[in-house]
């Protein structure tokens, strides 16, 4: 029998109810709700439910690498100290930066990650044990001879063997890096098998001039995004991370392929990447957009009350146009566009969807005045105004707490008192 949680008194679009939730789906929302329940969360009238984040695009345990080598330009900072920190990278530090990178996105309302990195098995067990919803990507880097690295190889094969065994929160990506580590033979390779087996492909592009320039004079004068395209690796299962540097022509393909791009305004501003075209991609090109944090090493936090604040301000810098950037259209692309981008049945409150659950506290300071629940949550609110988050059914964190975070913490800086210890 499914267990069942009743939200007692809870604010959802500014009226009072009860919600029911039954195994890991929301089964009945009406006012004074009388079913036995085997957990009842009662929020006084004072907690306001709203779906929770999907962040998609990170790169889950660079927790481990917050503050290690900032203000630097990318392909520096990738090849002269993040790449080399990495590799004295054991599989259990993984593991304990992944949750650290978990416990930060719990705290800060988010459900759901899409993570490409190394030693994924243990960012799966992290995610099992903790509960949340991950995509983890078969992770695609090729080496000086142009194949895929055996260690690549190894750890995708150890991934697939766990497919079986995996719940349903959990599910696998490709992740070819980008077009400049991933030669044109391994790229055709991952589309050919993503479109045997349908999963979908998570891959940076377009993030710099650089890149661009250089996939033009490599490519007969295409861009990244036409490269990828011809290809075969653009559509509705592709997340295109960043895509900073579009054409016209870029944001047509994207639009008719219905790819998605995981849009890290954070991130892109860190490392002067560049501006991402909102205006022109989203409200008029038509593309479908989600938002990403990408990794605390270029951000320096996972939280998507920031990069929604982040992504307001600079669609509207970005345009020109104060209008752009709109509160309620950021808070979609944070939530449901986010799940509707790896087909997972949530994103909104509503009778048979799953249930994850975000519960803002409504008497935090940083939520008065109170006209506009989502454009506090979009221009205001920090992980303060954050009481309790639901996924699948689970409560995995309330009244601000989550369970074993001491342990977390610690075990996090011991792999960081390692990796600092350069001599």
């Amino acid at each position: 029998m499914n267990s069942t949680l009743l939200l007692k008194n809870i604010q959802l679009e500014g009226e009072c109810c009860d919600i029911l939730i039954e195994g890991n789906r929301i089964r009945q929302i009406a006012a004074g709700i009388s079913h036995p329940a085997d957990r009842v969360l009662d929020g006084g009238g004072r907690l306001a439910a709203v779906p929770p984040f999907f962040n998609v695009h990170t790169h889950a345990a660079m927790t481990l690498l917050r503050g290690y080598a900032d203000d630097m330009e990318l392909f520096t900072w990738l090849n002269d100290y993040i790449w080399p920190a990495e590799a004295r990278l054991t599989p259990e530090d993984i593991y304990h930066g992944t949750r650290l990178a978990i416990l930060e996105m719990i705290k800060t309302g988010t459900v759901f990650f899409s993570d490409m990195y190394w030693h994924q098995k243990e960012a799966i067990r992290a995610a099992v044990e903790m509960g949340v919803r991950a995509a983890i990507g078969l992770l695609y880097i090729a080496g000086p001879d142009g194949q895929l690295l055996e260690r690549n190889r190894r750890a995708n094969a150890e991934l697939l063997e766990l497919v079986p065994a995996l719940p349903d929160r959990i599910t696998i990506t490709h992740a070819p890096h980008a077009i400049y580590t991933v030669p044109e033979p391994l790229l055709r390779e991952v589309a050919a098998t993503a479109a045997a087996d349908g999963r979908y492909i998570h891959i940076h592009a377009s993030e710099t001039a650089r890149e661009v320039e250089e996939c033009r004079a490599a490519h007969g004068g295409m861009t990244p995004i036409a490269y990828l395209d011809s290809l075969g690796l653009l559509g509705e299962k592709t997340i295109l991370a960043h895509c900073v540097h579009l054409t016209d022509e870029d944001i047509r393909l994207i639009r008719e392929r219905r790819a998605v791009i995981a849009h890290m305004p954070c991130s892109n501003m860190k490392l002067c990447s560049g501006c991402f075209r909102f205006y022109d991609a989203f409200e008029r090109g038509g593309c479908r957009v989600a938002i990403g944090t990408d990794g605390c090493s270029s951000n320096n936090n996972l939280s998507m009350l920031d990069e929604m604040k982040f992504a307001a301000l600079s669609a509207k810098n970005q345009s020109g146009l104060p209008t752009s950037g709109r509160d309620g259209d950021i808070f979609t692309l944070a939530t449901r566009a986010g799940a509707e981008a790896f087909g997972i049945d949530s994103g909104v409150i509503a009778e048979g969807k799953l249930a994850d659950i975000l519960l803002v506290d409504l008497d935090n300071p940083l939520l008065i005045g109170d006209y506009n629940l989502t454009a506090n949550l979009v221009y205001s609110a920090d992980s303060s105004c954050l009481d309790s988050l639901i996924c699948d059914g689970r409560i995995l964190m309330e009244n601000r707490r989550v369970p074993g975070e001491a342990a977390i913490l610690e075990n996090a800086r011991r792999v960081c008192r390692k990796i600092g210890h350069r001599g």
